[in-house]
């Protein structure tokens, strides 16, 4: 199949008609219907396909046992109203480079896989890249256990109803250690690539970044018998932190994000005895990063105790900057034509030099590749964005970059795994 038929094959799958955006959220039915697709495409093409203990899905060419393999891909879930590329696009061009590798007639000395992990983007239990955790030891069996949906079920059971062994579920180290190297594709999140002229880039870093949870306890009560002075309103102290938050991340030059937001009774005309808010921080280094985050959460409780507010500040998931493996980030430059001697760090412009073919740029935005690039050697390859919008209905790479990049997929795979 071409890449235009399996994207248009995958496209319809978990499509809100309401938003346009993607609901493929884990363990759903548009979850397995993106897993039906995956298991489909990789038996058409003859390749072993592999479901791992903790769900992931892993399509192999050679010998899954050999040792030192190859292994590109991303992941098909979505955030709430998500795009259509972020995750599927590296998945399908994982395919289709294979399928370009193939019509190049190559012989192949390496085992090659394409994976697709499960549960990359947290939008159902809250935590990002479950799978690819679970798979690395980040995640515990315990902690894996105790993650649960806005409707109280817990992620094991939410495997079990999709028809898989959750008893199963945890670190898998001797499949990892069976892994020479793992280059992912994914859109770029951002307008690096659409600024500096270029249609593929190739990544040096991921920024640190968290996320917090944020409760502001009051009082419930009446909205139209309560007077303003007697009144104990967690919305203040709410709205108020999340102008603190913007105005931290601009002064550092970083980003700080409340885009979730939960309410107790939400009633309109209740005020609120609970507000609960997520926060989402990024920067370019940890210090920036640690100042963001203090200085948020100095001003919420500032805010909480001039309105006689309980707070309550919960990391619930941290995860640290990411230097994207040098040799092997210096491989790929060399096989798409760059010789590479300066790490232009976790920045969000292109760090494109003179003379050099393909830009190496940072993300804050996380990744499958961040999480194992821990435990074994990862890449990462990015895709023009020329809006820079990402998790959004409006995400869009035009089809003639999509398949620059499979074919800067393909020249990869090639160096690594044709050697």
């Amino acid at each position: 199949m071409t890449f235009h038929s399996m994207w248009a094959e995958l496209l319809p799958i978990g499509r809100s008609s309401a938003s346009g955006g993607y609901r493929r959220f884990a363990w759903t039915g548009a979850d397995a219907d993106c897993r039906a697709w995956f298991k489909a495409q990789a038996e058409s093409r003859g390749l072993t396909y592999e479901l791992d203990r903790n769900g992931n899905q892993w399509a192999w060419l050679g010998d899954p046992t050999a040792g030192d393999a190859v292994v590109t891909g991303s992941h098909l879930d979505s955030v709430p109203d998500g795009g259509a590329f972020d995750g599927p696009l590296g998945v399908v061009s994982s395919f289709a480079a294979l399928d370009e590798l193939r019509a190049r007639q190559v012989t192949f000395t390496k085992p090659l896989a394409l994976v697709n992990f499960g549960d990359e983007e947290g939008a159902r239990f809250g935590l990002a890249c479950v799978g690819s955790r679970l798979a690395a030891g980040q995640l515990t069996v315990e902690q894996a256990h105790r993650l649960t949906d806005a409707d109280g079920i817990t992620l094991p059971q939410a495997m079990e109803r999709a028809g898989y062994d959750a008893g199963a579920i945890g670190p898998d180290p001797e499949r990892l250690a069976r892994i020479g190297a793992f280059v992912e594709l994914h859109v770029e999140q951002g307008r690096a690539l659409d600024l500096s002229g270029d249609r593929v880039g190739i990544a040096s870093a991921i920024w640190p970044h968290g996320r917090w949870r944020f409760d502001f306890r009051g009082e419930a009560n009446h909205a139209g018998t309560t007077r303003l002075a007697d009144r104990r309103d967690p919305m203040l102290s709410y709205a108020e932190t999340v102008l603190a938050a913007r105005r931290e991340a601009r002064l550092a030059g970083a980003v700080a994000t409340f885009g979730k937001i939960s309410v107790e009774p939400n009633g309109v005309n209740a005020i609120p005895s609970l507000v609960r808010g997520w926060l989402d921080s990024r920067a370019a280094d940890q210090q920036t990063l640690d100042t963001v985050v203090t200085g948020v959460e100095k001003a919420a409780r500032e805010y909480a105790d001039a309105h006689g507010i309980e707070l309550d500040v919960v990391r619930e998931s941290f995860t640290p900057v990411v230097e994207f493996d040098h040799a092997l980030r210096d491989e790929l430059a060399r096989i798409l034509g760059r010789d590479t001697d300066t790490d232009t760090g976790a920045g969000t412009g292109a760090g494109k030099v003179a003379d050099l073919k393909v830009p190496v740029l940072g993300t804050g935005a996380g990744h499958d590749a961040g999480i194992l690039s821990g435990t074994l050697p990862t890449a990462m390859l990015f895709v023009r964005n020329p809006t820079g919008v990402s998790h959004s209905p409006a995400e869009y790479a035009a089809e003639d970059d999509c398949v620059a990049g499979v074919t800067a997929l393909a020249d990869v795979l090639e160096g690594l795994a044709c050697r």
